[in-house]
């Protein structure tokens, strides 16, 4: 793979012409996060702009009930949570990783708070608001760093519920499709489980396009062990803003004579 560069490419895509027929973007996160994103996509390049949105996960929900007495706030670190949760909280505080989930908590009741980062960055602002009673944090069954547990470390009583799981899903035919042809694609990446994911599913296939990776994190490139990319480019911050700046860098890249 090649090195992993924060920042690579223009620093300022805005101050650089965009392409007018850039590369297709595949989107390969559960159905409703990719729509969301390929709008804002389609936003700032156009409408024409080419996107192909393949899941490569379903989320399904294991666990029926959530169990809230005794509990003074909720945590979330993903907007699958939040959906998967149905409004059992309707009307408690709710910690959340960045402001996209947030945003979801808040929309479906919840007094929510953004944390606007990284887990990590979710727990150091838990710690510090010297959170008092019973914390619950609604997962799924795949997670990055174990909330629960540093927060029951720091003092900060804390329990967890596994609210659903990622079940893997082929890569639809028109993404095998694009993928298969010697031509450049945009393929962003928003955690290390979907990168995982994404590479199992693109094993064993016809692989001819040039990958241009846009990660959120440095963790999240690292995490790709599927084919080797034309290049790698991490977002600036984990958010779905600085997702589409590394797009574009990509894009004026993947298209530069």
């Amino acid at each position: 793979m090649p090195q992993v560069t924060p920042g690579a490419g223009p620093d300022n895509p805005a101050r650089f012409p965009l392409p007018q027929h850039p590369p297709t973007l595949l989107l390969t996160r559960p159905a409703s996060a990719s729509r969301r994103f390929a709008a804002e996509w389609q936003g700032e390049m156009g409408q024409d702009a080419p996107v192909i949105i393949s899941p490569v996960v379903a989320i399904e929900r294991v666990a029926q009930a959530v169990p809230l007495d005794g509990i003074e706030a909720l945590i979330f670190t993903s907007e699958n949570a939040v959906i998967a949760v149905a409004g059992a909280g309707h009307g408690l505080p709710a910690w959340c990783v960045g402001d996209r989930t947030a945003l979801a908590a808040s929309e479906a009741g919840y007094n929510a708070k953004s944390a606007g980062g990284s887990a990590e960055d979710l727990t150091n602002a838990i710690i510090a608001s010297k959170a008092r009673g019973r914390l619950l944090h609604l997962r799924g069954q795949e997670a990055h760093g174990d909330v629960a547990a540093t927060l029951q470390a720091a003092g900060i009583a804390c329990d967890e519920v596994i609210l659903y799981r990622q079940v893997a899903q082929p890569l639809s035919q028109r993404a095998l499709d694009i993928l298969a042809q010697p031509e450049p694609v945009l393929l962003p990446l928003f955690s290390p489980n979907s990168a995982r994911h994404l590479a199992e599913a693109m094993r064993g296939q016809d692989i001819s396009a040039a990958l241009f990776i846009a990660a959120m994190s440095r963790n999240v490139a690292l995490a790709w062990n599927g084919v080797a990319p034309a290049r790698v480019q991490t977002a600036k911050h984990p958010d779905a803003t600085a997702m589409l700046s590394a797009l574009k860098a990509l894009a004026i890249t993947a298209m530069a004579p």
